[in-house]
């Protein structure tokens, strides 16, 4: 009880202080930007187009990423909180959720900066995926000085399930000569349920796809949520979608490998007969053959003993597969 006391107090001190410090977008706002993420989510309001165009609000964290070459202005604290988890035995890692504040909209030509700072590091805590801590950070945005939004980031750095996380860092041991064990493959991450998406994964279990639709203007939307994304409303029922969809869109990945996935695989954005979208893998085809319009067809594909996933394969006429 004690270790994990002391332990505790270490991942504690780490709050309040900062993981960036004066950071400064890699590009402005800018127009070519915004369209390609309106094009992606399907967004066609009239406000994101024109000479007096705004940014998506949602947009906020973009303006911000770091890209591959990282941030100038990013602190080694943070990193060192990462670190201190992996010696703990909590070596994954996944996103959790965001939450963003908008103060003002960002128009084409703002330059964004930013601070961020580690907000909290959560007790220990037993989830599905393991066992470890919740770290949010919270970042805030300005233009010319002024404030213009806040975002808040938040990640569970775990110990994959079988996996228990330490209340401490792992002792160093002196280094071995004898060849390194090759740790069994990973089992794919889990999704987070909650209570906005459970019905959605009700719905996988049963090998349906199920679209919300708006109980007050009747707009279908997926992914699930809370409200209406076209009027607000908190109203809402489902309705099992066909099956039928095309590839809108498609990446290929090849890096950074993990050993749950076998890269190089195809991640496709499908865009389903009912007019919404779902980011999925596409099967049934060389990773290399995947188009933009290819007809696909949803399946389920079972991965373990407790994970099922609805994918889209390339469509040969035979209908949903069972």
């Amino acid at each position: 009880m004690r270790l994990e006391e002391d332990f505790a107090t270490r991942l504690k001190a780490y709050e309040g202080r900062p993981a960036v410090v004066a950071g400064v977008g890699k590009d402005p706002v800018n127009a070519p930007m915004i369209r390609h993420w309106c094009e992606a989510m399907g967004d066609a309001d009239p406000a994101y187009t024109g000479p007096d165009a705004i940014a998506p609000p949602t947009m906020l964290q973009v303006w911000t990423m770091s890209g591959l070459s990282g941030h100038a202005g990013r602190t080694q604290v943070y990193d060192e909180l990462l670190a201190l988890l992996d010696e703990a035995g909590c070596t994954s890692v996944v996103a959790t959720d965001c939450e963003q504040e908008y103060l003002r909209p960002l128009r084409p030509g703002d330059e964004v900066t930013f601070d961020a700072v580690i907000e909290s590091v959560s007790d220990q805590k037993r989830t599905k995926l393991g066992t470890g801590y919740f770290v949010t950070t919270r970042m805030d945005v300005r233009v010319d000085g002024e404030p213009v939004g806040t975002h808040r980031f938040r990640i569970l750095k775990y110990a994959p399930a079988g996996k228990p996380a330490r209340t401490e860092p792992a002792r160093t041991e002196p280094a071995r000569t004898e060849p390194a064990r090759t740790e069994p493959a990973t089992r794919r991450p889990r999704p987070v349920i909650n209570r906005d998406n459970a019905g959605f994964w009700n719905g996988v279990a049963r090998h349906r796809l199920l679209i919300q639709r708006c109980g007050d203007c009747g707009t279908p939307r997926f992914p699930w949520l809370p409200g209406c994304n076209a009027c607000g409303s908190p109203e809402w029922d489902t309705f099992e979608a066909s099956g039928a969809g095309t590839v809108y869109s498609y990446v290929v990945l090849h890096h950074p490998p993990f050993p749950a996935f076998g890269p190089p695989y195809a991640v496709g954005l499908i865009e389903l007969a009912e007019g919404v979208r779902i980011v999925s893998n596409v099967t049934g085809v060389p990773y290399d053959k995947v188009r933009i319009g290819m007809p696909v067809r949803l399946a389920f594909e079972r991965y373990d003993e407790e994970l099922e996933l609805p994918v889209f394969r390339a469509d040969d006429g035979r209908g949903v597969e069972p």
